[in-house]
C-alpha cells in the first residue's frame, strides 16, 4: 500500500504497521489491560445516530471554531503526543508543518523529541504545550516559565497520569525508552531495516523538554521509572490553582471525566478541559470521552471550553461530538499512524481527509457551520 491509497484511519494504520518495527507499532496501537476502554471510544460514535436536515440551501460552508481564545479553521487539532520522532525522523515538525497548513492547533509534548523553542519559532499558529506534574514544584515552575518564555499560548496539564498505565504489549516486547527489547522485539526491529536506518542516519533522538533535568540515554533512567517516580500522585486542586495563577493565560486540563472536576476547574481559573481517558491508555473500564461529554456541557459548557478526544476515526464522529457541544475534537493515533507512515505528507493527506469528510457531512446534514450542529440532530440507540 503505498500513501496516495491511503484513504482513512485504517489505512494509515496498515501502512504505519508495515513500516515500524513491532515493539514501536504497538506502543502508539495498544492500550491498558484489556484494552476495553480504547475499544469502547470507538465504538460510543456507533450508538449515536445522525439525523440530516434535507432541501435546505446551503451556501458555502464554514467549518471554523472558537477555542480557547484562538479562531480554529477546522474543529479538528492534533493532541500533543510523547516520542514522535520515534515513528518517523521528522516528528513535531511534519506534524506542525501539516496543522500550520490546515489552519488548526497542535502540541509538544514534555516528552516531545523536538523543542517547543523551535517550533514556536517556525509556526505562528496556536501552540499547545502538555505538561505533567513534578515531584520537583521548582521543575514544574521552571518548565512553565520555559514555555512562557518560548511563547506559548496554551498550557495543557495532564491528570490522568499520576503513574502510568498497565500497557501489556510494551510488557511483552520490552519497549522502552532507552530500548530494552525481548529476544522477540529485538527481531521485529532486524524485520525492519528502513525504519532502522532513518532512525540511526538522522539527529539522534532526544527528550529536549527534559534533557536538562533527566537522563534518559544514560539507561539510569527510563520513561518507566519516569512516570512511576517523578511525576507526584499526591498532585491536588491547590497544586494545580497555583500553576494557573503562575501562567496566567490560556489553562486547559487534559484528562477530566466527571462534572465534579468539570466545576472545580472553573473554580481553580482554567479556562477549558479536554475530556480525555488518555486513548484508553490508562485507566481500563472508564468511560469514553463521548459516553461523558453530553453532561459534562450541560453542567459547565457555558462558562469552559469542553474539548474531548479519544477514538476520533471519522468526520462524523467529528460531528457527533459538536453536536453534543464539544469546542473541538482532538485526535492522537489517526495523526500518528499517519506520521509513521509518510511523515509529513502522511499527516497533511491525514488531516486534508478528515477535513474533505466533515465538509461532505456537514453538506449531507444540511448545516453551513458549526454552530448549526445541535442534539436535536442526533438519536441514541
Amino acid at each position: 500500500m503505498r500513501l496516495h491509497h491511503c484513504q482513512n484511519f485504517h489505512d494509515f494504520r496498515e501502512l504505519a504497521r508495515r513500516r515500524l518495527p513491532g515493539p514501536i507499532f504497538n506502543y502508539i496501537d495498544g492500550g491498558a489491560d484489556d484494552e476495553m476502554t480504547l475499544r469502547r471510544n470507538t465504538r460510543a460514535f456507533e450508538e449515536c445516530d445522525l439525523v440530516p436536515d434535507v432541501l435546505t440551501g446551503l451556501g458555502e460552508i464554514d467549518l471554523s471554531v472558537k477555542v480557547l481564545g484562538h479562531k480554529l479553521d477546522m474543529p479538528v487539532y492534533c493532541s500533543p503526543t510523547a516520542l514522535q520522532r520515534l515513528f518517523h525522523h521528522e516528528g513535531e515538525r511534519a506534524v506542525a508543518h501539516a496543522a500550520d497548513k490546515f489552519g488548526t492547533m497542535f502540541g509538544v509534548s514534555s516528552l516531545g523529541t523536538v523543542s517547543l523553542e523551535e517550533i514556536r519559532s517556525k509556526f505562528s499558529g496556536p501552540q499547545v504545550y502538555q505538561f505533567y506534574f513534578h515531584r520537583d514544584r521548582g521543575l514544574n515552575r521552571a518548565m512553565l516559565e520555559r514555555a512562557k518564555s518560548a511563547g506559548v499560548q496554551i498550557m495543557m496539564l495532564t491528570v490522568d497520569s499520576i503513574t502510568g498505565g498497565n500497557r501489556e504489549r510494551d510488557l511483552r516486547t520490552g519497549f522502552a525508552i532507552p530500548f530494552r527489547l525481548t529476544l522477540g522485539g529485538m527481531l521485529e526491529f532486524a524485520m525492519k531495516p528502513r525504519w532502522a536506518i532513518d532512525y540511526f542516519t538522522h539527529e539522534k533522538f532526544r527528550l529536549p523538554q527534559l534533557d536538562e533535568h533527566i537522563n534518559f540515554g544514560s539507561g539510569a533512567s527510563s520513561i518507566g521509572t519516569y512516570f512511576t517516580e517523578m511525576l507526584d500522585p499526591s498532585m491536588s486542586w491547590n497544586d494545580i490553582a497555583e500553576m494557573v495563577k503562575q501562567w496566567g493565560g490560556q489553562f486547559c486540563l487534559k484528562g477530566v471525566m466527571s462534572v465534579d472536576d468539570a466545576r472545580r476547574a472553573i473554580d481553580i481559573g482554567c479556562t477549558g478541559i479536554v475530556i480525555s481517558n488518555h486513548g484508553g491508555r490508562q485507566l481500563d473500564g472508564s468511560r469514553s470521552a463521548f459516553d461523558q461529554l453530553a453532561e459534562i456541557v450541560d453542567a459547565v459548557g457555558d462558562r469552559i471550553d469542553v474539548l474531548m478526544d479519544g477514538g476520533v476515526q471519522r468526520g462524523t464522529h467529528v460531528l457527533k461530538a459538536l453536536s453534543l457541544g464539544a469546542k473541538a475534537v482532538g485526535v492522537g493515533r489517526y495523526y500518528l499512524f499517519a506520521l509513521a507512515a509518510a511523515g509529513r505528507p502522511g499527516v497533511e493527506r491525514a488531516l486534508g481527509l478528515m477535513r474533505t469528510e466533515i465538509e461532505r457531512d456537514m453538506k449531507l446534514m444540511g448545516c453551513t457551520s458549526v454552530s448549526q450542529l445541535s442534539r436535536a440532530k442526533l438519536r441514541f440507540r
